[in-house]
């Protein structure tokens, strides 16, 4: 009954894609993620009181302009997500010093914009890179604001999935769209290189890798992150669409679900736009996975994108201790 409830729910978003009315991308990302779960356990959000995080940085952005809902924490799917963040952390997760290697991997949770997967998307990554030898540092970047309380939350979320209807366009100016989060990512990087030495970390090799909306902060980052310039970059399950590419684009991996209902089925665009600027590029299309796999411990072949990442990073040198 479970699993039936769910594919139920996946169809109507997909339904929703194709409808009428205009929405976002990052929306309709997260309706999905809130109305299909990675696993069938736990599909209700419960209020959770905010978890203790104690290694926490705070960024120097400073607190959401004009925002008036404090930031707040739920239960879903067995896993834990935060909302209403109005100030950024960077919380690191550092790989012992017998085996550290030098590289770093800023994490980007997705969520529309709207909510964080700090769990799935942010700590169990992180955890599992500092396991590798990579420095890894979770950002918990500033979010549009949604209802204070959890039923308004739930209220709002259905008005936007009712209304979804058109599939939505990127913003024409992913720079002012996502100025808060560009500017948290560009602290993020300004910070592990200022902390460089005490973090074990080698300058030249501090990459960004982001799920669904945080894939979307990562490639506006990369083109107008200014000096974020990150090394190496990685989209899981995010937009996919052609775009401007500069000369010196990081290499790029890149991770979807060709059953995805928001960005597989617009053809490929951003893999051919890596390819003619000549920059490098590796693309894994897995054949089921849905959106939002993250590190949920699926059955489909989508659960092995984590490894093939790091065989990724050991390709291209990250992961190897540089003399």
């Amino acid at each position: 009954m479970e699993r039936r409830k769910i594919r139920q729910q996946g169809h109507a978003v997909r339904a929703a894609v194709a409808g009428k009315k205009p929405s976002t991308l990052a929306t309709l990302a997260l309706l999905y993620c809130l109305s299909s779960a990675a696993t069938a356990q736990s599909d209700q959000m419960a209020p959770i009181a905010t978890p203790a995080q104690p290694a926490a940085l705070t960024l120097n952005t400073g607190p959401l302009p004009d925002a008036s809902a404090a930031e707040s924490w739920h239960r879903q799917y067995n896993s834990v997500f935060a909302r209403n963040v109005t100030v950024a952390t960077l919380t690191p997760f550092l790989p012992t010093p017998a085996k550290a290697s030098g590289a770093a991997v800023i994490v980007a949770p997705g969520g529309g914009f709207r909510t964080l997967s700090m769990e799935n998307e942010g700590w169990q990554v992180a955890k599992a890179l500092a396991d590798k030898g990579v420095a890894a540092f979770v950002l918990k970047y500033r979010l549009n604001q949604t209802p204070a309380d959890m039923a308004g939350f739930q209220r709002a979320m259905a008005e936007m999935f009712s209304a979804t209807a058109q599939r939505p366009t990127p913003p024409a100016d992913p720079s002012v769209a996502y100025a808060p989060q560009i500017a948290d990512a560009r602290a993020a990087f300004a910070l592990v290189r200022a902390r460089a030495e005490e973090w074990r970390v080698d300058r030249d090799r501090i990459g960004m890798l982001g799920f669904s909306a945080g894939a979307m902060l990562t490639l506006a980052t990369t083109l107008h992150g200014q000096d974020a310039k990150p090394a190496f970059i990685g989209n899981i399950y995010g937009p996919v669409s052609a775009l401007s590419v500069p000369a010196d684009a990081p290499p790029l991996f890149v991770a979807l679900a060709a059953d995805d209902p928001f960005f597989a089925h617009s053809g490929y665009g951003l893999i051919d736009s890596w390819r003619n600027a000549k920059r490098p590029v590796e693309f894994h299309l897995f054949e089921q996975g849905g959106h939002g796999f993250g590190m949920y411990p699926k059955t489909t072949t989508s659960t092995g994108w984590f490894d093939s990442y790091v065989r990724w990073l050991t390709m291209h040198g990250y992961l190897p201790t540089k003399h």
